[in-house]
């Protein structure tokens, strides 16, 4: 049985972690950084993989993740525990859940304290403990919902339970080390090992860390998955008044999924599923929706196609109805459809499918919300 796939960010110090099914060439990957796609995309098609899962430990800090471009560009479905915030993953993990890619199993171990919402991933004898147990040390908990008490517990009563032989993968070493096991940590760890909670929140009381560089522009990312980075301008999901499109800025308006709906059974609109390719083959097509996709990898280039393929799709006199999985690119391009002289609408809420929806629990999103038919499945 192969080990995990370490690959490091040197920026941030951040370990990527790249899990692998043989059998079936499934993989999961845990904490991927947006300024490392090109690497990891490139790592996929030279070992032949098909990227299942994309898996966060918490909100991260130092970094943007690149969770939702993987979604877009691998196929991966996107998840991350339920006390983060991170709204736009397809699952939201709790406790004692299980991931499942190919023949493989990991298991969300909730290990709060560096933020309320941190997760352990457990895979095997391997456990990936995200910021929560570091080599030597243990995640900061002086900012983002941090909780000195919560992580002593988590550290000593649900990572140190693991076999001493447990290998421990931590989120960041910024000293080149890359593993230690739950044995050697139990016994050496300079802030827990041999600790009590009063010596330990006087530890970390006196820490006195600077604030991470890039805070203020990775936790907001970072809680929409990390698009939001690169797709600048999305609007937010609140909801439109019942029946009617909502107003936005550079193309026609919002409008919900009945609406739409309505719109499109009538012939008064052409339903454009602007999702990669990637996405449609894992998530599903949407039937009678005209698949053209506004970025496409490599590059995240916005497709040189799109222009000539949506004046194509619309005839002269019916609108166009842009969906995608948030709701972020169907907006960029509504307004690019707008600037051709299309009457152009994002639909609300996105399109988010579950190909397991009795395996996996996750948030879905407006399409299966409303049970509308032109969903599949």
């Amino acid at each position: 049985m192969n080990p995990p796939i370490q690959l490091a960010d040197p920026a941030s110090s951040t370990y990527t972690y790249l899990l692998v099914d043989e059998a079936s060439r499934e993989a999961l990957i845990i904490d991927p950084v947006d300024e490392q796609l090109g690497r990891d995309l490139a790592v996929l098609a030279e070992r032949g993989l098909k990227l299942a899962w994309s898996l966060e430990t918490h909100a991260h800090a130092d970094h943007i993740t690149s969770a939702g471009l993987l979604a877009e560009h691998a196929g991966a479905r996107t998840a991350a525990p339920e006390g983060c915030g991170i709204g736009t993953a397809a699952v939201q993990l709790k406790h004692g859940d299980v991931v499942r890619f190919g023949g493989e199993q990991l298991k969300a171990l909730h290990t709060p304290g560096h933020t309320a919402g941190s997760m352990s991933y457990l895979w095997r004898d391997h456990v990936f403990t995200g910021d929560a147990l570091l080599i030597n040390g243990c995640g900061r908990t002086d900012f983002q919902s941090g909780n000195a008490a919560a992580l002593y517990r988590s550290i000593t009563e649900i990572l140190f339970a693991l076999p001493d032989a447990t290998t421990v993968w931590p989120a960041h070493d910024y000293q080149g080390r890359s593993h230690s096991t739950i044995g050697a940590e139990k016994a050496g760890n300079a802030r827990i090992a041999g600790k009590t909670l009063a010596q330990f929140k006087a530890i970390m009381d006196e820490l006195h860390l600077p604030k991470p560089k890039r805070i203020d522009e990775a936790v907001p990312a970072n809680l929409s998955s990390g698009l939001l980075r690169h797709d600048a301008g999305a609007p937010g999901l609140e909801p439109a008044a019942p029946g009617q499109p909502r107003a936005a800025e550079g193309y026609a308006g919002d409008v919900p999924p009945p609406l739409a709906y309505d719109w499109w059974c009538k012939g008064e609109a052409v339903l454009i599923d602007v999702r990669s390719d990637a996405e449609r083959e894992w998530v599903g097509f949407v039937p009678g929706a005209v698949s053209l996709a506004w970025k496409q990898w490599p590059g995240m280039a916005l497709n040189a196609a799109f222009d000539d393929g949506i004046r194509a799709a619309v005839p002269p006199g019916k609108k166009a109805l842009l969906f995608c999985r948030s709701g972020v690119r169907s907006t960029a391009a509504a307004r690019r459809a707008t600037e051709l002289g299309i009457e152009a609408y994002n639909i609300l809420e996105g399109f988010e499918g579950d190909p397991d929806e009795h395996a996996h629990r996750g948030r879905r999103g407006g399409w299966r919300y409303h049970g509308l038919p032109w969903r599949q499945g």
